[in-house]
């Protein structure tokens, strides 16, 4: 199945909760918001079928590929 407007509707999804690198050494966007949240809000916000959604491991490279780094809670 083809989803043209699915890493528009990620970055739209991700953008609010991810701040950039408080350092500015990286260019990446550091998030919350873990895979398998996205995959959930694309499916109950964006109306996504879970059957055309790639698997959580795979929307974690997909984050990746599009500027977006998991940042881990430190404790």
């Amino acid at each position: 199945m083809n989803l043209p407007t699915l890493a528009a509707d990620i970055r739209d999804l991700v953008d609010g909760q991810s701040p950039a690198d408080p350092t500015f050494k990286t260019t990446f966007v550091y998030t919350k918001i873990s895979a398998q949240a996205v995959l959930t809000a694309l499916t109950t916000e964006k109306g996504y079928p879970e059957t055309a959604l790639p698997c959580r491991q795979t929307m974690g490279t997909m984050l990746n590929r599009l500027g977006y780094h998991l940042k881990k809670h430190k404790k």
